[in-house]
């Protein structure tokens, strides 16, 4: 499906604002039209982020963690298998090693996607109570642990919950596990400034706590204060992608985490990541860890286990993670494999879905061939192509039906899936997410046409003719004099991310010469003024008519030594 083209609304006070404090008048308008009102919100100094005490039961969880590295008690993290996880698992224990865990007392448990499924489990806590830990504390899950975090207490552990998801529903009524500690800016009555905290940058702020917790008690009247900066890189990974919205606070942990990959100053599991993908980390931006970092992490949990992903971040041994970045990278590999045949199978079947070429409201799409750990890319995919909800199911290795869900602006998918639930409870063992994206599994595999069907009606409630049609938002023409190396450094300097997008640009042209590059990108020579210039569409094969509008993003292409601008066109529209 095409989108509508337009273009967004810069407020003309703010853009002056930001002008008079020396932002270049393309930067201040792009970044106005992004909602940034004040010079203040550019200044990403730690100095500027927001006080972790602002958060609720922050200071409970600093104490029990001081209390329990006072008394030289074992601490096991329950990680998650994703790269938000898996960098908030190596956040953990490194900063409570820096703070002053004992040598010997730290260890983690990491759930199998295909056998334990996600969370602090009841089963979770049996493999962890093998650790003999005093405490057990979750990063980027159990908010919706009830039963998990009931059986860890059970067995004689005190449970610390820090997460940043939305809690459980039972029947209208939030339920809140019953643990011995909760953080999660997401809790009911929290008034932390972003909600939109990843789980690794909740662990980085509990850590700030903590360190001050350990100050009022006197721990470095004698010694030097531990410095917790050396974390950023990995807070800025997770936080990347994770795809949570980067609000000030989240741009901030971000764009100090990239001046230390760029300064070279990372861990050396990050260091390996960026040779095995091929990226330069002195150049380092969000999308390389959004698109080339995250996903080699990502693939270990998808295909394998996620103690690959930790192990690499937690080493520091400089050839111990090249070692493991090789493995992920081969991980990658087969998985984007595994995702090119279930694309190809799921667009088969979409064809049938929608005969007309106007799809249902909603999509749920099945095969007995989909692996489990990449349906969610593939419903990613499938949300893009066609704009709209969309789930993708596998059948697990445990007999169960899962499914992995995508959404577009308008529709909140974990409330759907909590509508359905309602409506029809004999359908959804469980489930849980956020608005843009969710899971659930099946209580009967037989029961996903009736699934399908309730989705759907959902959406037909929900879905109105302005929010099915896909739009593209642009920052309008660029002046032709910003058309230059110099403006693309500039813009790649900034934080662009998760509803703080990278600018797009759009200008009409004539093409004036198009053919097929690698066998599926279209190479254009256009025509915008009286200049030339060169762009490419990546994955696009069909030919453009000769006057188009096109929505572009800026890009150097270097090529023997020599540097030129180029369009990667993202969408076009025809000029009549």
């Amino acid at each position: 499906m095409s989108p509508q083209i337009i273009t967004r609304e810069v407020p003309p006070r703010a853009a002056w604002a930001l002008e008079q404090a020396g932002v270049s008048p393309l930067l201040a308008r792009l970044l106005a039209a992004r909602g940034v009102k004040s010079p203040e919100e550019l200044d990403d100094g730690l100095a500027r982020l927001l006080p972790p005490e602002g958060m609720k039961g922050m200071q409970e969880a600093a104490r029990l963690l001081a209390d329990t590295l006072a008394a030289g008690s074992r601490i096991c993290i329950v990680a998650d298998y994703d790269c938000d996880g898996a960098t908030a698992c190596a956040v953990a224990l490194r900063g409570l090693a820096l703070l002053g865990a004992r040598p010997g007392t730290l260890d983690y448990v990491v759930p199998d996607r295909a056998i334990h499924g996600y969370g602090l489990t009841p089963a979770i806590a049996e493999l962890a109570l093998a650790k003999r830990p005093q405490l057990l504390m979750t990063v980027d899950n159990g908010i919706a642990s009830l039963a998990g975090v009931a059986h860890a207490r059970e067995l004689g552990m005190q449970v610390l919950v820090t997460d940043h998801h939305l809690p459980a529903l039972v029947g209208e009524q939030i339920v809140l596990p019953a643990a011995d500690g909760l953080v999660n800016p997401n809790q009911p009555g929290c008034t932390f400034e972003s909600k939109h905290l990843a789980g690794v940058g909740v662990v980085f702020y509990l850590l700030m706590a903590l360190r001050g917790e350990l100050r009022k008690r006197g721990a470095y009247e004698s010694a030097p204060q531990p410095k917790l900066d050396g974390l950023l890189d990995l807070v800025a990974l997770g936080t990347v992608a994770d795809v949570v919205k980067l609000d000030a606070n989240n741009r901030r942990l971000v764009a100090q985490g990239l001046r230390r990959m760029r300064a070279g100053r990372m861990q050396p599991g990050l260091t390996a990541l960026f040779t095995a993908a091929g990226r330069d980390a002195s150049q380092a931006n969000a999308f390389d860890l959004g698109f080339a970092l995250g996903p080699r992490i990502n693939a270990a949990g998808r295909l394998s286990d996620m103690t690959l992903g930790i192990e690499c971040l937690l080493t520091d041994d400089g050839t111990r993670a090249t070692e493991l970045a090789k493995q992920l990278d081969a991980i990658n590999r087969e998985r984007r494999e595994i995702e090119a045949g279930m694309r190809e199978l799921a667009e088969e079947k979409l064809e049938t879905l929608m005969p007309a070429g106007t799809p249902p409201p909603a999509l749920c799409i099945y095969e007995p061939e989909f692996h489990e750990g990449v349906v969610g890319i593939v419903a990613s995919r499938l949300k893009e192509r066609v704009h709209r909800p969309t789930f993708v199911f596998a059948l697990g290795a445990d007999g169960q039906l899962k499914g992995s869900g995508r959404s577009i602006p308008g529709f909140h998918l974990r409330d759907a899936l909590d509508l359905v639930s309602k409506r029809a409870p004999e359908l959804l063992k469980k489930f849980g997410g956020h608005a843009m994206a969710a899971g659930c599994t099946l209580i009967d595999p037989q029961a996903f046409p009736a699934f399908d069907a309730a989705l759907q009606q959902v959406a037909r409630e929900w879905l109105d003719e302005a929010a099915l049609t896909r739009t593209l938002r642009t920052d309008g023409a660029l002046p032709p004099e910003a058309y230059t190396a110099a403006t693309v450094r500039e813009l790649e300097a900034q934080v662009w991310g998760q509803a703080f997008e990278a600018p797009l640009f759009c200008d009409a042209v004539e093409i004036v010469q198009q053919r097929i590059v690698g066998e599926k990108h279209l190479k254009l020579r256009l025509r915008q003024g009286q200049v030339l210039r060169d762009g490419i569409w990546f994955g696009r094969t069909e030919g453009l008519p000769e006057r188009v509008r096109l929505a572009y993003r800026l890009s150097l292409d270097s090529w023997n030594g020599q540097e030129r601008v180029q369009m990667i066109v993202e969408a076009a529209e025809p000029i009549v």
